[in-house]
């Protein structure tokens, strides 16, 4: 195993600025970091004409995920995390389920078996809280002592995993008082069933009135809801998935009044809108995922969110399932498809692209939204999200030349379709390295299965 590596004449970028140096990494971390650095016995790599990214954060990611009792998401640790690999990104943070009757503790320990010995980038869990009874309260103190100190609660999916008010509140409680963060799928899964009855005993129930049954005053509404709980519990406050200009109102107007409140957005609410779920044949089934997709006018306002700081992060949601076989299998009845996209491997690619190119990112805020804000917001900075004497050497050689196109069969997932097929883009990761490692290199898996390891994360900076 190489021990030294010198990464020179390369262009470093971080969420503060650019500049030009070169990179000494020994034992896996950043050692120094200037020009004309002299390393004799260093393994030396050329990083002319490219950008030198901090590793990329996925803050929201589903591998390995049961759904109904009957299917389990296609991309498990290995590929999934290889998937985020080859697209640039080298920590992942995935959501470990509570099941009723189950404890936190079962929980987390079911999510290592799944992803030790397999991950390939490293990893961290948030915890989901779906049963709070009074032994699984006290066990979140202890879930923050073991480097989990992020909790999510539903607000949706009546009938499944969604909660109520007093366990939001609650969990906003112990959160504050444990040095957590509280996060919250925000729709109003009440509503929404109410909506979605009407909408079947019309007869509409083609793959576009899942998105009809979910309108962005549900979310916007639930949104406003989590944050005047999270007021009253004086707690900082983490919105996954936000796809509307409505939900980001909120959010605006509650960090405009001094409030901790946080959100992200992801790649499918920057790109895609709601006509993709009704494309012909029932492929817009592969768009359903929650909360569904939005007009144009909502997605223009997710670019402003993220430009204007509103939003801080933009995480994937990566939930593969195959469309043959699993998503086409109630084409007939939206309330049946099995909600979720694949899209923790295209991330970079699209904001790089359509986000720094067009001008609505700078390169600054491109590094930021994908690296140091959810390195800081999930207790991993400064070990990761920056470019820094003593970080890890989790680096992205970026050529910002390469012109490709996307495409299903140059990805890693699992799934059996791409959800931007045929997009063209800007922006290739010629090398990635982990811990000072070399784990995929032009796109191409060059690491091994198990390198990734578990991350202790620390409380949120109250």
């Amino acid at each position: 195993m190489v021990v030294s590596t010198l990464i020179a004449n390369g262009t470093v970028v971080t969420a503060v600025g650019q500049y030009n140096a070169d990179i000494l990494i020994e034992s896996g971390r950043i050692a120094q970091l200037g020009t004309n650095l002299n390393a004799p016995g260093a393994a030396r790599i050329d990083a002319t004409g490219m950008y030198v990214l901090p590793g990329a954060i996925d803050p929201h990611t589903h591998f390995d995920t049961p759904f109904g009792g009957k299917y389990t998401t296609v991309d498990d640790w290995h590929t999934g995390t290889i998937a985020a690999a080859c697209g640039g990104t080298t920590t992942v943070v995935d959501f470990a389920l509570q099941t009723k009757g189950q404890s936190l503790r079962q929980a987390i320990d079911g999510w290592h078996t799944k992803a030790d010995g397999k991950a390939v980038i490293d990893y961290g869990f948030h915890a989901m809280v779906q049963d709070l009874t009074d032994s699984v309260r006290l066990e979140i103190p202890a879930m923050i002592d073991e480097g989990i100190p992020s909790f999510k609660v539903f607000m949706a999916y009546k009938g499944g995993v969604q909660t109520d008010d007093e366990t939001l509140l609650r969990t906003m409680f112990l959160a504050r008082e444990h040095g957590g963060l509280t996060m919250v799928h925000a729709e109003n899964g009440d509503a929404i069933v109410v909506v979605q009855e009407r909408l079947a005993a019309e007869g509409k129930l083609a793959p576009v009135y899942w998105a009809l049954a979910r309108p962005p005053e549900l979310e916007a509404e639930a949104t406003h809801r989590a944050i005047v709980l999270a007021k009253l519990a004086q707690t900082p406050l983490y919105v996954v998935h936000v796809s509307n200009g409505l939900a980001a109102a909120e959010i605006s107007r509650a960090r405009g009044e001094g409030q901790p409140v946080f959100g992200e957005t992801c790649p499918q609410y920057l790109m895609l809108s709601v006509e993709n779920l009704e494309e012909p044949n029932g492929a817009g089934a592969k768009y359903v995922c929650a909360p569904p997709l939005r007009t144009k006018e909502h997605r223009d306002a997710m670019w402003r969110a993220l430009a204007n700081g509103t939003l801080q992060a933009v995480g994937t949601d990566h939930s593969a399932w195959l469309f043959k076989g699993m998503k086409d299998q109630s084409l007939n009845d939206f309330r049946g498809i099995i909600n979720g996209m694949p899209g923790v491997e295209e991330r970079l690619f699209i904001l790089f692209t359509y986000g720094v190119l067009t001008g609505r990112l700078s390169l600054t805020q491109f590094v930021d939204i994908t690296a140091t804000a959810p390195a800081k917001l999930f207790g991993l900075y400064p070990r990761k999200g920056d470019i820094a004497i003593g970080t890890d050497a989790d680096l992205v050689l970026w050529d910002p030349k390469k012109e490709w196109t996307l495409r299903v069969g140059d990805m890693h997932s699992n799934v059996d379709y791409c959800v931007y097929e045929g997009l063209p883009v800007t922006g290739w990761p010629a090398l990635v390295l982990s811990r000072g490692e070399v784990i995929a290199r032009d796109r191409k898996f060059a690491g091994k299965s198990g390198g990734g390891e578990f991350l202790r994360r620390q409380r949120f900076p109250v």
